[in-house]
């Protein structure tokens, strides 16, 4: 059978995200998913609260810090600590038994890894909905995966929940479950489609967190 799944998203568990658990499993299911990975920045607990309390697949995964750029970390129930080498991470992720991913590694402005990819890793995210340049970044992170011999997934390292599904993969599993998943992305049986995010939907994004932030500060004072 074949799961749709956007393999980069971020929940409020982000600090820099405004999509909660009711619009992640909402906005997945309006964009003909019928799957999603909880990527928050360096951390893990949204992600398997998330999975606990809905009916909608999710793949439990962390966007991880490392020293050389982002990493995605799919399938793992323990964290993945930040600052460690491209090399370092990638080596803890697979003692986690889970999976890991460039994300959006030649990309403006992201943290990106350019040089860093390497065989060790899983997966390359050859589409990332947010990134920027959009075609230049795909066709770059395309070439890596097909020179490392790396699976190509995508994503659309959503904050906002109007922009998930943007990006997205197509997996062939046996059955729906995260670990068949995570073995069918190793094993090359995905293919990344998507297209860019609206700019429009950038924007709402930004005035959205902009807002929150006033509301905050006025709370405060």
């Amino acid at each position: 059978m074949k799961i749709n799944a956007d393999l980069h998203v971020h929940t409020t568990y982000s600090k820099d995200s405004l999509i909660t658990p009711k619009d992640l499993v909402y906005y997945s299911k309006k964009r003909g998913l019928n799957a999603v990975a909880v990527t928050d920045h360096n951390r893990l607990d949204g992600a398997w609260k998330i999975a606990k309390e809905t009916d909608f697949l999710i793949i439990p995964g962390m966007e991880v810090s490392s020293a050389d750029g982002h990493i995605v970390a799919l399938n793992i129930n323990e964290l993945i600590p930040r600052g460690l080498s491209a090399v370092e991470t990638v080596e803890r992720i697979h003692q986690a038994g889970g999976v890991a991913v460039a994300c959006h590694p030649y990309v403006y402005f992201k943290g990106c890894l350019k040089e860093k990819v390497c065989a060790t890793f899983d997966a390359i995210e050859v589409v990332n909905a947010r990134a920027f340049p959009f075609k230049k970044s795909m066709q770059k992170a395309k070439e890596a995966a097909m020179n490392l011999k790396l699976s190509r997934v995508g994503g659309t390292d959503a904050h906002y929940g109007p922009q998930i599904g943007y990006g997205y993969t197509t997996i062939e599993v046996a059955e729906p479950t995260v670990d068949a998943i995570a073995k069918a992305i190793v094993e090359g049986h995905c293919e990344a489609f998507g297209q860019q995010v609206p700019v429009l939907l950038n924007i709402q994004q930004q005035f959205l967190r902009v807002k929150r932030m006033i509301m905050k500060f006025s709370h405060r004072g």
